[in-house]
């Protein structure tokens, strides 16, 4: 567990120093910044989208993902999740100036969709979880050292939410790691692959709601990423 454990520090050191010097950048730089990170999310997302190798299963995937999603009113849920993570930094004392300065917890919970979806599905997080079960953590460390650079932009922009996205992190890599002998055959390439690019697909519609296009029902849709591997294991 020792590559989930520096997993999940690197991304906490990361969210601090950008909470730190958030602070420090005008406004004017702070769009700019939104800007450029916005960009740079369609751009990673379409990277991952681009992977598959069924399109009609990538289709399917999100449909299916979002009837899910919309029966369980998962984006109603998530907002209520933002709020309580909003009322719990607000009693962190270093933490309340900033949850303060939010509205209805749909930043905070923007930030840690966005950072979850990041740090949790692709084939670094699969594969590197598996092999630190196996005892070697080299590929999480490596992921590490990407995770918490990435997440100093990322605080700058949504703030304390980036930061509880190590809850899905712990959960997520910590039960592929102790599970890892168990659940290995079950992630062949094509399901790490189909699960990167439905994930991919809403990490690229989260970056139209930063550059201010449309916003997406995210939460909704992400049953999708589950269903894209569900369906590459007996199809793809």
């Amino acid at each position: 567990m020792n590559g989930v454990a520096v997993n999940v520090a690197a991304v906490l050191v990361g969210t601090a120093v950008g909470l730190l010097f958030g602070k420090l950048i005008p406004e004017r730089f702070r769009t700019t910044v939104v800007s450029g990170v916005g960009l740079f999310t369609i751009a990673i997302g379409l990277k991952m989208t681009i992977a598959t190798e069924s399109p009609l299963l990538l289709a399917g995937s999100l449909v299916v993902g979002a009837v899910i999603g919309e029966s369980l009113r998962l984006e109603h849920r998530l907002e209520r999740f933002g709020a309580a993570l909003k009322d719990a930094a607000k009693r962190v004392p270093w933490l309340a100036a900033e949850a303060n300065g939010e509205s209805g917890g749909h930043r905070m919970v923007e930030g840690f969709v966005t950072a979850s979806l990041l740090y949790c599905v692709g084939a670094m997080t699969v594969l590197g979880s598996l092999q630190s079960g196996m005892g070697d953590p080299t590929l999480l460390y490596i992921k590490s050292l990407l995770d918490g650079t990435m997440a100093i932009p990322f605080a700058t922009m949504f703030g304390v939410g980036v930061g509880f996205s190590i809850i899905p992190i712990a959960a997520i890599q910590g039960s592929l790691a102790l599970a890892a002998h168990s659940v290995e055959p079950y992630m062949t390439a094509s399901v790490i692959r189909e699960l990167s690019a439905a994930g991919g697909a809403l990490i690229a519609g989260i970056g139209l709601d930063l550059l201010g296009i449309k916003r997406l029902p995210i939460g909704n849709l992400l049953p999708a990423v589950v269903v894209a591997g569900v369906l590459a294991w007996f199809f793809a």
